[in-house]
């Protein structure tokens, strides 16, 4: 199978490529940049599926920066081929082959042409590989695993699975086909409803049928915002039949297939929650302006400190904040003992679409609260981009 990755800021060139691809065997993970990084890990500790064949540059990139980065992948893993858009001319074209560059293509190729291009690069690499001294061992690319966002509260009615949906469809914008949300509230989920889906299978079939990379496709419902969603049984009873061993599994399957699994558990710390934090990247705590729901938020802390099953990541989010609820979010911090990351004040227009099946960050809404969604899809760009601000908490103010 066919692995290509895509590291470009420009649209159309990442149109072309993606329906370039699309004819081929295997899956293209897109980087959305207009630089690269200080190190090829930051590129290769993010792919997921298939090992890496082809890693295209586009146009947008400066050519000195290809041939820096193109060498440094050149010299770990010669057998990737390297495929760089710019207008070739003698002197890019030398430059490029001692670099490790091994096809150089004008931004304007038809999609016809680059479907060619890559296909001959993949073989070439093929090739390469099955040729090379390391044989099927450690000469493909670390493959990595996709974020596990698990969206969590200890008390329900806070607005969990909005914002799961709403992070899902803002991860879909970025790397479209590449985000799974999953419905883990097995019992009274809501993910099906707040995209308007109608499932022919769910959690229940995943978890008693085959994991491998071709059957959980089959078990996954499309959504127009190029997500996925795997959603929960519709018979609260059938929650019964799936055990936390099966969801862990279930989890670290999709991980290793998506960039992205967003995961809206179920209230409290129930065993099917606790499967899920021993996957989790990230967790988003998610309480609301009411004594009820801050202390349940601090005693979840406490409780999985305790056990020492806290992600290294982690964001709080206020929903429905109110500065007439009679607590502020400085109460809120310094009860659970940990800064707030995000505010979402109360809105008229997010319950709306909620009832609407339409996601406010699909819809295009505008509000104080989708611009806060937006702030927290922000905080799970997977690219060297975010470097900077990785583990970074900011007192909130909210007036």
């Amino acid at each position: 199978m066919s692995r290509f990755a895509l590291i470009t800021a420009d649209a159309e060139f990442d149109h072309d490529v993606r329906l370039a691809a699309a004819s081929l065997p295997g899956s293209i993970q897109v980087f959305r940049a207009d630089y690269l990084p200080a190190s090829i890990d930051d590129v290769l500790n993010q792919l997921v599926g298939e090992p890496l064949e082809v890693l295209v540059f586009g146009p947008d990139l400066r050519s000195e920066d290809v041939l820096g980065f193109a060498a440094a992948v050149d010299a770990r893993f010669p057998h990737v081929s390297l495929v760089y858009a710019a207008e070739p001319t003698p002197e890019l074209t030398i430059a490029a082959m001692r670099s490790g560059v091994r096809d150089i293509l004008s931004p304007k190729t038809s999609v016809e042409s680059l479907r060619l291009r890559l296909e001959e690069a993949a073989a070439s690499a093929v090739f390469r590989f099955s040729a090379s001294p390391q044989g099927d061992d450690g000469g493909a690319p670390h493959q990595g695993r996709g974020r596990v966002i698990a969206v969590m509260s200890p008390k329900g009615g806070v607005g969990k699975t909005t914002i799961s949906t709403n992070i899902a469809v803002g991860l879909a914008r970025v790397a479209p086909l590449s985000v799974v949300i999953v419905d883990l509230d097995l019992q009274f989920g809501d993910v099906a409803s707040g995209l308007m889906l109608d499932p022919e299978r769910t959690v229940l079939d995943a978890v008693n049928g085959p994991m491998d990379a071709l059957s959980l496709k089959t078990y996954l419902s499309p959504h127009p915002t190029n997500l996925y969603a795997l959603c929960a049984p519709r018979n609260p009873a059938d929650a019964d039949r799936i055990s936390a061993p099966a969801v862990g599994e279930l989890v670290s399957r999709l991980a290793a297939e998506f960039q992205y699994v967003v995961i809206d558990t179920s209230p409290g710390l129930g065993e099917h929650v606790l499967a899920v934090l021993d996957q989790a990247t990230d967790v988003v705590w998610v309480c609301g302006m009411d004594i009820p729901s801050v202390r349940g938020l601090k005693s979840g802390l406490e409780i999985l400190s305790e056990l020492q099953m806290l992600p290294e990541r982690r964001h709080v989010v206020v929903n429905m904040a109110d500065r007439k609820s009679g607590i502020t979010v400085q109460d809120v911090e310094a009860t659970v003992g940990i800064p707030v990351d995000i505010v979402l004040p109360r809105s008229r227009a997010l319950p709306m679409s909620t009832n609407r099946g339409v996601p406010a960050l699909q819809d295009g809404l505008r509000d104080a609260t989708v611009k806060g969604l937006r702030q927290l899809v922000e905080r799970f760009k997977p690219t060297w981009q975010d470097r900077d601000r990785k583990a970074v908490h900011r007192r909130v103010v909210f007036q």
